[in-house]
């Protein structure tokens, strides 16, 4: 039980650490979204958790995809790489977390649980307030057609973790 509750708290943390921010920023922007290609606004799947591969590896995954999906430039390819690194680093920050809490669960009271769980929140919360800036440095170097795609991606993907949860709560319901 405790592992499958672990897995399933790693997948929302994970969706939360990757979407989330990201959707946030894109939301301020009223601009219309741009008629992309479908390809680049399809919502990705590597972001959903994969059995057997770390939080470190799903985000790499999660980086190649956001890099080509938001056509990332030559020119902005300096702000897309600390962007990416801030990424790279909030995940292996984020594994060792998970890693700590999973290997403290047997001798963890509620309270203690009650507390690693508040850890990982803040943690979480203070990855966010890395990642925010990186993006917003890349989001302010690209031009304004490659901002609406931009949008458009995150939007996509928001709108498909918030179905996704939707969906989760309405299976726990049952």
């Amino acid at each position: 039980m405790k592992t499958i509750w672990s897995s399933h708290f790693a997948s929302a943390a994970i969706i939360a650490l990757l979407a989330l921010p990201a959707a946030a920023l894109a939301q301020p922007t009223q601009s219309p979204a741009p008629a992309a290609p479908p390809a680049a606004a399809s919502p990705p799947t590597t972001s959903q958790p994969v059995p057997g591969k770390s939080m470190e590896e799903r985000v790499e995954s999660r980086i190649k995809q956001l890099h080509a999906q938001l056509q990332i430039t030559p020119a902005e390819q300096s702000q897309w790489d600390q962007f990416a690194q801030v990424m790279r680093d909030n995940a292996r920050d984020m594994d060792r977390a998970f890693t700590q809490r999973a290997q403290q669960y047997p001798t963890m009271n509620a309270v203690q649980n009650m507390q690693s769980y508040e850890q990982i929140a803040e943690a979480h919360a203070q990855h966010l307030q890395k990642l925010v800036p990186a993006f917003d440095n890349l989001y302010n170097a690209m031009p304004e057609e490659q901002k609406k795609l931009a949008d458009q991606v995150f939007r996509a993907n928001a709108e498909r973790h918030a179905a996704q949860s939707r969906h989760g709560a309405n299976a726990t319901a049952k």
